[in-house]
């Protein structure tokens, strides 16, 4: 035992001092070989986050672009561009409307009977109770805060689905304007409206319809609030995983009713501005806008901010439908390619969302593995670095 404790004396000290450095570290037995994941290199992961990213706003250019060129007389001209943004402000705004309870998971269906309602209430109130339009307008935005709240008391505390009860209040919203109208519209008289009340939707500011600088300001509003506040990262962990946001101790059914709350408050100010272009009141008018708002707000879940509802991916979305809408039309199409678009491009929408959402879980579970095997190589290559190996199998033989 002695003579095989001398010899290995003799052979450690006749190995070189950087051979302990320079050998490589065996793997634990056991431990299967990384492989790498496709689509996980540096180019592939670039090039992914560019489309995902870039994309959508990018096929909105390539769109102006080709109708531009088919349709050079009367497509790019600022006059164009004018009734563009003046038409499609309040799709927009309701779109940016919808968006708020898509992002914790949450879907409101009543936002097209909502405007309906909305309209339809601010032209009674002005022209048949003869209130001062800046106090009918409040009451309808307040009263659109009330049925967003309503919406999310059924959601949250009721336990009733999103769209069950969203299209229940919906209808009951519905019932109301038929009886405030008695199915009929609403028309001022020889007077009219208060100006002041239609430049809410005809005045321009820059050149440009002032309805366009609406839906500019509510979405920075809406960008700073989910973005860049705790409000908006509260409502993103809920959409995410709702169980996950009760154990680190968020308040998931009172943000609940939040994002229903600023749903209505939206559709209500959206109401306001619909009364403020139509000036009448048309009990059905509302239904039109149900669609186009539910394609925008989807469709923005797959640009800027890949996989989860934004604010600037949801007025690219309603950008590209604007786009096509208007090249279409001008291209001679029929009535009927209007609901084609739509329903084509939700049905578009909804998949992309849904690939979206999916890549981004798989790429948060390849980051999640990658940062998991760090530490385990990291520990495996430390005492070879060291130059302070594991002890030899004679050291208690040496003790003895």
């Amino acid at each position: 035992m002695a003579t095989e404790t001398e010899s290995n004396r003799r052979a450690q000290r006749s190995t070189p001092e950087g051979d302990s450095n320079t050998s490589p570290t065996p793997r634990p037995t056991g431990t299967p070989p990384t492989k790498p994941s496709r689509g996980t290199g540096t180019g592939g992961r670039v090039r992914g986050h560019l489309i995902g990213t870039h994309g959508l706003l990018t096929l909105t250019v390539l769109l102006f672009l080709a109708f531009s060129v088919a349709l050079p007389d009367t497509f790019p001209t600022l006059a164009n561009a004018s009734s563009i943004l003046s038409n499609q402000s309040i799709p927009a705004m309701l779109a940016l409307g919808a968006m708020i309870p898509i992002v914790t998971g949450k879907f409101d269906l009543s936002v097209g009977y909502g405007l309906g309602f909305a309209h339809v209430l601010a032209m009674q109130l002005i022209v048949n109770n003869g209130w001062p339009w800046p106090l009918a307008c409040l009451v309808v935005i307040v009263g659109g805060c009330l049925i967003g709240v309503f919406n999310g008391l059924l959601v949250e505390f009721a336990r009733i689905d999103s769209f069950i009860a969203t299209l229940g209040t919906g209808s009951v919203l519905y019932a109301f304007t038929g009886w405030i109208t008695d199915g009929a519209r609403i028309v001022p008289g020889s007077q009219g409206l208060p100006p002041a009340f239609t430049d809410l939707y005809d005045s321009q500011f820059l050149g440009l319809p002032v309805p366009a600088f609406y839906v500019l300001g509510l979405a920075v509003i809406l960008w700073l609030l989910l973005e860049r506040l705790p409000l908006g990262r509260y409502l993103y962990v809920i959409g995410s995983n709702a169980r996950a946001a009760d154990l680190v101790g968020i308040p998931t059914r009172r943000y609940g009713i939040y994002a229903f709350a600023g749903s209505g408050i939206v559709v209500g100010c959206a109401g306001v501005l619909l009364a403020a272009q139509q000036q009448i009141g048309n009990p059905s008018v509302g239904m039109d806008y149900l669609l186009p708002a539910f394609v925008g707000a989807l469709l923005g879940s797959t640009a800027i901010k890949p996989g989860r509802a934004n604010a600037a991916g949801t007025v690219v979305a309603v950008a590209i439908l604007a786009i096509g809408l208007a090249g279409i039309q001008q291209l001679g199409a029929e009535f009927w390619a209007t609901s084609l678009f739509n329903g084509g491009t939700l049905l578009l929408a909804v998949g992309l969302a849904g690939y979206s959402a999916r890549r981004r879980l798989r790429a948060g579970a390849d980051a999640t593995r990658t940062s998991l095997s760090q530490p385990s190589a990291s520990s495996e290559s430390a005492p070879a670095a060291g130059g302070a190996g594991p002890r030899p199998p004679s050291a208690p033989a040496d003790q003895a």
